[in-house]
Order: C-alpha cells, then structure tokens, then sequence
C-alpha cells in the first residue's frame, strides 16, 4: 500500500519514529488481513488444521497491538507531539484496538471453522458466508490502504460501504432461522454459522471506526456518531474553503 509523505520536522528522529509507527500499523494491519481470509476459508474448505492455526496465531495480533501502544507511548513522552502529529498518534492508539478486535472475531471464527470441519457441510458450501466474507476483507483492505494514504474522501467511501455489510449479515440472519424452522437437526451448525456472520459484521465495524480516525487524523473531526451524509457535507465545504 502506499504511504502519505509526513510533514518534516525540525527533529529528524521524530519523522523517523512517526513513520515507523504507522508502518507497524500497516504490518498490523496486514496479518489481520490474512487471518480473516484464513478463517473465511476454513470455514468454506471444511479445513480444521488451518481454523485451528488462525486461532492459535491471535496472540501475535495481540503482540502487535502492545508493541505499537508501548512505541506510541514512548513517542508521547519523549516528543510531546502537537497539532496533526498529536492527531495521528492518537488515531494510531484507537486503530490498533479495532485491529486487535478484528483478531479476536477471526480467532472465533477460526474455532467455529475447526468446529464445523467434523460436521457434513450444507449443499450450498456456506455460499452466503464466503461472499459476506469476501466483502468483508475488502472493507477491511480498503480501510487500511485510506489509512496509509490518509485519504478521508476514500475512508468516507470505505465507510458507505459498512451498510451492505449490515444488509447482508441481517439477510444471512433470517435465512438462518427459516432453515432452522424447517429442520431442528441442523440448529447447532445454523447458530454456529450465525456466530460466524455475526463476527464478519463486527469486523467490518471495526474497518468503518478506523476510517472514522481517518477523518479524525487530517481534518480534526471527530465523526463517530455522526450521520455518514452529514460527515460528506462537512467535507465538501471544508473542500470548498481550501
């Protein structure tokens, strides 16, 4: 992905120490990445083994996390950053917990998928699942790749799209419950299978927060619990003010 260029600073070092931090990021947010397309896919291939790895490989989604949170401690004490550079860290802080929550859904799923692996798998080879997921890891990319560009036009977009997200896990919901209505034999594989839409939903809640501390991080604002469309608004006056 590319990298926005930060702004230089009198201290050499401390371009070099914000740099590193939001590559770790990135490097965070790439193996978060893998784990989710790993747990999708162990859950679709009935492959045990790989839904077992995925949930054993959290602990370094849990590494990072500390690592990233320690450096940026060390750069709040040491630098005393101001303005955007105070911005950036603090998103940086938030971004790296969502990421970490994100490894904790995967690592539920990666159980799930090890679970249901000893379980016949349905005709349909959870075709709804894969493609939920699918659209999943690229909200999840795209969340990032505005991240690395610190882009808040692409996070809003990214953000938008959080909503199919919703539609398709609540869709995914009801055809739950109507199968289960119709062969109560099927009812501990149906609720595993929410569990596992449920997760995919949280993390792409988890990719529109991080967009949100796009927003956050060039312009100031801070968006949660603001209507998406008010959020565009109040970026095309700012864009028409520049």
């Amino acid at each position: 992905m590319e990298t926005a260029d930060l702004s230089q600073h009198i201290s050499r070092r401390f371009n070099e120490d914000l740099e590193r931090v939001r590559a770790q990021v990135l490097t965070m947010g790439g193996f978060v990445e893998q784990q989710l397309a790993k747990a999708v896919s162990a859950l679709v291939e009935g492959d045990s083994t790989l839904g077992e790895a995925v949930a054993r490989d959290d602990f370094q989604v849990n590494k990072m996390e500390v690592s990233i949170d320690e450096e940026c401690s060390r750069i709040l004490a040491t630098r005393s950053p101001a303005a955007g550079d105070l911005r950036l860290i603090v998103a940086i802080i938030k971004a790296i917990t969502d990421l970490e929550r994100m490894g904790d859904e995967c690592e539920k799923i990666g159980y799930i998928a090890s679970r249901l692996a000893a379980q016949e798998r349905p005709a349909d080879k959870y075709r709804e699942v894969k493609h939920l997921g699918r659209v999943v890891q690229n909200l999840v990319h795209d969340s990032l790749d505005a991240f690395a560009r610190m882009d808040p036009e692409a996070a809003l977009r990214v953000a938008r799209q959080d909503r199919l997200v919703d539609e398709e896990y609540e869709a995914i919901q009801r055809q739950s419950i109507t199968f289960m209505m119709e062969d109560p034999r099927a009812i501990r594989r149906v609720i595993d299978v929410m569990w596992v839409v449920r997760a995919l939903e949280r993390i792409g809640d988890h990719a529109k927060n991080i967009c949100e501390y796009v927003i956050f991080m060039v312009h100031g604002k801070d968006v949660r619990h603001v209507k998406l469309e008010d959020v565009e608004t109040e970026l095309r006056k700012r864009g028409g003010q520049a």
